[in-house]
């Protein structure tokens, strides 16, 4: 779950950076307003321009959307050599344009619009594209100037993709699979019973949220050799259902969100198997016999070979099986090769499917240690070696390069704040670090492990792209980002510490300090938190985040980021004393970390605020009424009551509310609403389907039946996250203007 939620440098890069952060330090030309950090119109961009969306087409070369002379939104494709750093045009776009606009119906601007646009979806080698033209799939083959109509029935065509020969591609329309031969255009359904409630081969909201990860929405898989494709049928009848209410427009829109509850009914999932020339009455249901009714599907993919592996988890997710089917025996059963258990639970978003090996071996990453470790197991499921160990965490397996010998992957043993990329023999030998700078890098592979694409940055430093040989040796820059407006105001530099717990835990905390700092006078504190299991906030990366933060800084204030024992990333094994109650041992550790600040002579201890959103605003409400460490706080998106959010997520944790009602009472600051201590300020979204606006309405209504002055502020229009700029700019002026009323910075220490 993301309530909101996630590269080395040459040495001129290095240089430039800290040239930056000095001009920005010493030159102090202008002042931070909120006009500069989010006004719609006059919003400064301190975080550069985007890295393009590089994406490998074969062992050595890349495909790069390069921004069209005409403008930012129409791109080129190239087709560039890693080697070398030639490029050449992907294909021929005027080309692509004519073959497209050449088709009934087509206007020649939306051939153009579409053709030159990053939404394309191409095939396994990037000689053909799929595009979406209003709500009907066409096919360009780049060679040919092929271009076909590939649908025409009324509906979207969602989460289309080419079968690895190329032959079909699939698609997603009214909840029913799909597959469309792009040869003879012959169209086939697969699957007949989809529908409002029933969604074939498409994740419904839980699934997507919280197993498959946001965004993520196609559930289907094409077998190695195009015969057959693997689906989810995710059955919503079940699941309770929760209403939004857009209030804006004379006629309010209502929308119906099948949305379950901790402790309420979860959707059925079936995994079925379907030939790619068949339909729904050659559909073959995998056997789920064994795991009752209740159970969730939480990982499918083929093996080389073609046989099915699937992921199935219980209820609670204290164990995961995973099965292999042989598909070509109708009288085959599913056979469990690795049986995980946990007394907590296993998060199967920090798992994934084996990394199989040629001889049939495969690559397992697992947290059983309380970090996660890659494991080496024979096809039978025998553990035959642990291959990386260590009190650090193995964050992204990339991959086997059995050719060379290496296994790649990245992970956190240089820094619990930071990520690196790593490479070690698969017998465990020969560790090698092969990315350099401090910060976090996130790399891509090319096929057959001889480069990797590297996007890095650290605290100070907004993201670049630079290419590497697999060893590590530098190619070159591919997205320098040089930002100017960092050195044309006034920034603080952001400052790492580390804090001991009462029990001697090492917390990680970053402080922002006015750029006028003062050691002889004594600030107050704001405290942004997150604080969920696992969720890192102190991190040497860029966030443009930080901004607002800043702004504060420039007001008098210290701007204070403390990661809790839970959600500091140091191994699953930090987070486990979470388990069946929520809020306790975090506020202990962040009212550890306001100790630590009350000692330092530069901090004012009673004026000391907390913001944070979704978990951070559970946290934050958390902590108002069960400590009186807080002037102030600040909760958005919060969840008051974990009864009301949803099961895959806070079961994981709680377990069932029937089974834990202690807990989840006490975990729930809607129920200790009474002992409120310091201001409070909510924030929710008018439609949020997330966190649901219940939870601030329940939490208020305590507050007043208790007596309780609080401010509240909802969003309109507006989910979990706000987004719309207007309503940023005015989210933030509120922030502020709370934040200086309560911690008034411009005031004598007391």
């Amino acid at each position: 779950m993301d309530f909101g939620r996630f590269r080395c440098r040459p040495p001129v890069c290095v240089t430039f950076c800290v040239c930056l952060v000095a001009a920005a330090a010493s030159a102090q030309q202008k002042p931070l307003t909120l006009d500069v950090i989010d006004g719609p119109a006059t919003r400064v961009n301190f975080s550069g321009t985007p890295a393009p969306a590089f994406a490998w087409i074969d062992a050595n070369h890349y495909a790069w959307p390069r921004t069209a002379e005409d403008g930012r939104e129409a791109v080129d494709w190239m087709k560039v050599d890693a080697t070398s750093g030639s490029s050449v045009p992907l294909f021929d776009a005027a080309r692509a344009e004519a073959a497209i606009a050449a088709l009934p119906g087509i206007a020649a601007e939306d051939a153009r619009r579409i053709v030159r646009s990053r939404d394309l979806v191409f095939n396994h080698d990037f000689t053909q594209a799929v595009l979406t033209i209003a709500d009907d799939l066409y096919l360009c083959a780049f060679a040919t100037g092929r271009a076909v109509r590939l649908t025409s029935a009324p509906g979207d065509e969602e989460e289309p993709t080419f079968s690895p020969d190329d032959a079909r591609v699939a698609f997603v329309r009214a909840n029913n699979l799909y597959a469309v031969d792009t040869a003879t255009l012959r169209e086939t359904v697969l699957t007949a019973d989809g529908g409002a409630r029933i969604l074939n081969g498409k994740l419904d909201w839980v699934y997507e949220e919280e197993i498959y990860g946001r965004g993520q929405q196609r559930a289907y898989w094409w077998s190695p050799d195009s015969s057959r494709l693997a689906f989810l049928r995710i059955d919503d009848s079940p699941v309770s259902t929760y209403i939004t209410l857009d209030d804006i427009s004379y006629a309010p829109r209502v929308e119906t969100w099948q949305y379950p509850r901790a402790g309420d009914p979860n959707p059925a999932v079936k995994l079925g198997i379907v030939r790619a020339d068949g339909g729904p009455a050659d559909i073959r249901w995998a056997d789920t016999s064994k795991y009752g009714s209740d159970f969730l599907i939480v990982r499918v993919a083929w093996t080389p070979a073609g046989a099915l592996v699937y992921e199935v988890q219980n209820r609670t997710q204290s164990w995961l099986d995973v099965n292999l089917l042989d598909v070509s025996s109708v009288a085959s059963m599913p056979t469990t090769i690795l049986h995980e258990t946990s007394p907590y639970w296993i998060n199967a978003e920090e798992t994934t499917t084996p990394t199989w090996l040629g001889d049939g071996s495969f690559l397992w990453l697992s947290g059983r240690s309380g970090f996660t470790h890659a494991y080496h197991y024979s096809a039978d499921g025998t553990l035959i070696k642990q291959v990386t160990t260590g009190r650090w965490e193995l964050r992204t397996l990339h991959g086997a390069d059995e050719k060379g010998g290496w296994v790649y992957f990245s992970g956190t043993e240089r820094s619990p704040i930071g990520n690196d990329v790593y490479r070690v023999r698969l017998d465990g030998t020969g560790f090698e670090r092969l990315s350099k700078s401090d910060g976090t890098h996130r790399a891509e592979f090319s096929p057959g492990f001889g480069f990797f694409i590297d996007r890095w940055s650290d605290v100070s430093t907004p993201p670049q792209v630079r290419l590497y040989r697999s060893d590590g040796r530098d190619v070159r820059v591919l997205h320098q980002n040089p930002v100017p407006a960092l050195a044309e105001y006034r920034l603080a530099r952001p400052e790492f510490v580390q804090v001991k717990t009462r029990d001697g835990f090492v917390m990680e905390a970053m402080m922002i300090k006015p750029p006028d700092f003062d050691p002889s006078k004594r600030y107050p504190v704001y405290q942004f938190t997150y604080g969920g299991p696992h969720s890192q906030e102190v991190r040497n990366a860029w966030t443009s985040e930080q901004m607002y933060h800043q702004l504060l800084a420039q007001h008098g204030i210290i701007v204070w980021i403390c990661d809790n024992r839970t959600a500091s990333g140091k191994g699953l094994e930090s987070t486990w004393q979470v388990f069946k109650h929520f809020g306790e041992v975090e506020l202990r550790d962040i009212e550890d970390g306001v100790s630590w600040l009350k000692r330092q002579p530069y901090v004012d201890g009673t004026r000391i605020g907390l913001n944070g959103w979704s978990f951070g605003g559970f946290l934050t409400a958390y902590a108002l009424t069960h400590s009186t460490s807080f002037t102030m706080g600040i909760a958005g998106g919060t969840v008051s009551d974990w009864r009301n959010y949803d099961s895959v997520y806070t079961e994981r944790y709680m377990g069932l509310p029937q089974d834990n009602p202690e807990g989840y009472r006490n975990s729930s600051p809607r129920f200790a609403a009474a002992n409120l201590h310091g201001a409070l300020f909510l924030m929710h979204g008018a439609i949020d389907d997330n966190v649901h606006v219940q939870n601030t309405m329940q939490l208020a209504y305590e507050l007043q039946h208790a007596g309780k002055p609080f401010s509240l502020m909802i969003y309109p229009k507006t989910r979990h996250g706000v987004t719309d700029p207007s309503l940023i700019r005015h989210m933030h002026g509120a922030m502020l203007d709370f934040t200086l009323e309560h911690l008034r910075p411009n005031e004598p220490a007391r």
